[in-house]
């Protein structure tokens, strides 16, 4: 008979390409994986890894064991779900966010869970769907919130279901006494073509997002600050270091110096997902998360 904790080994080596990173994420040392692959192999009477260069790689024999414990550990998975009580919504729920959900829609979330299911506990991880999402298919986490944009669309993966919870529009963030400020309502994005602009990381979708809207209103923009801190992005604007978009969930306020004007035309939004491992969707207590998660989101 199979381990199963040896099994999901094999699946994490087939997804993270290396010992040291299954062993990172896990916790464990390379030596330990190392030793739990082995077991596997004398199992199952086959050889599950080769050597490439200075690490391993899975055999065809692996990769189709590896297919098939995907299977298994999702049904494993789902037949605890099946025995939660869904009268008495309790235990631990580990949870990620980027930040603008992390403030705007979680912590009012768990404030009134902590009323309603008091036996519910959820634990917030502040963290961008890129490292979020990889932590969830792992078993690290039960569910991430993320968002995605017309214009950098994130990969399905049939490992996990999502939960539509509405969008966000996005608005441009500038200095009060800029030109365009100062002629109110909506913003041509192509009349900030000649200014500098900030965002986060090169590569996230964010990111992305701004190059993808600036090119379609005509322009390259001139992208002179990365930062992640949406009160950074807009203490630049603020400032006159740059204009930026910035989402408006959880309430934004202009403050002395800061203009903050939706985006002309059709304008700009992002879409806002919860996502889950297909073997947990049947737990009740994250049925209860993001019929809440939803509620907030059309309540913003």
């Amino acid at each position: 008979m199979m381990n199963a904790g040896r099994l999901s080994l094999l699946v994490e080596l087939q997804d993270r390409g290396s010992l040291t990173a299954v062993a990172d994420a896990l916790g464990y040392t390379p030596s330990a994986i190392s030793q739990g692959l082995a077991k596997l192999e004398e199992e199952t009477g086959r050889s599950l890894l080769e050597p490439v260069g200075r690490g391993v790689v899975l055999t065809a024999a692996g990769r189709t064991l590896a297919l098939h414990a995907r299977e298994v550990l999702e049904r494993l998975e789902a037949a605890g779900a099946a025995l939660e009580d869904p009268d008495e919504i309790s235990g631990t729920v580990q949870v990620a966010a980027f930040q603008t959900a992390a403030r705007g829609l979680f912590v009012p979330v768990l404030e009134q869970l902590a009323r309603t299911h008091p036996r519910l506990v959820c634990e917030l991880v502040d963290q961008e769907a890129e490292a979020a999402l990889p932590r969830l298919r792992s078993g690290e986490l039960d569910l991430v919130v993320a968002d995605e944009y017309p214009q950098a669309l994130r990969p399905r993966d049939p490992r996990l279901i999502r939960h539509e919870l509405g969008a966000d529009e996005l608005w441009v963030a500038l200095p009060a006494r800029h030109p365009v400020a100062r002629k109110g309502g909506a913003v041509a994005l192509a009349d900030l073509a000649d200014q500098p602009w900030a965002t986060p990381w090169e590569g996230s979708h964010y990111a992305s997002m701004v190059e993808g809207a600036c090119r379609a209103a005509g322009f390259e923009p001139l992208i002179r600050h990365r930062v992640t801190d949406l009160a950074t992005l807009l203490d630049m604007a603020r400032s006159g270091l740059a204009v930026a978009l910035v989402p408006t969930l959880g309430g934004l306020s202009e403050g002395p110096g800061l203009a903050l004007r939706p985006v002309a035309g059709r304008g700009l939004e992002r879409k806002l997902f919860a996502a889950v491992r297909r073997g947990a969707a049947a737990r009740p207590a994250l049925d209860v998360l993001v019929e809440a998660l939803r509620e907030r989101v059309s309540a913003t």
